[in-house]
């Protein structure tokens, strides 16, 4: 699937290139603890510089998500699912992205997933694949 790549920042290079080792990287705040996505070197709650990526499970559900028809380039193959994952690790801590591994017609809102990865260049995408049965949430 061709894919516009994001730009690597000093506060986004964890979550893109986490993935090189296995690894979904969210930034929290040290002062209030709290989640956060996307990136930034501020904390969008307490308003703390003391922010910074720490691993995250990679487990989380399909919050809502929208299937893609529109192959917008040549290389891009429809349909896909554009969806909404809300992370394990909090309440409201969501990542928008892609559910791979699973025909459109199965995915579901509030359906289990788990990351997976996918390189492309020097950033490894975050995707998210159905949860194998048993896997806690």
């Amino acid at each position: 699937m061709a894919r516009k790549l994001p730009a690597l920042t000093p506060d986004t290079v964890p979550f893109w290139q986490g993935g090189a080792q296995g690894v979904l990287n969210i930034h929290r705040c040290a002062a209030c603890t709290r989640w956060f996505h996307p990136p930034a070197p501020i904390c969008p709650r307490c308003g703390s510089f003391e922010v910074g990526a720490q691993p995250v499970s990679g487990r989380g559900k399909v919050l809502t998500f929208t299937v893609n028809h529109q192959p917008w380039t040549p290389e891009l193959k429809d349909p896909y699912v554009v969806a909404i994952v809300e992370l394990a690790e909090q309440a409201g801590l969501r990542v928008l992205s892609n559910v791979v591994d699973c025909a459109v017609d199965r995915v579901a809102i509030d359906m289990p997933v788990q990351v997976r990865f996918e390189q492309h260049e020097d950033v490894w995408l975050p995707l998210f694949s159905p949860a194998h049965r048993g896997a806690s949430q």
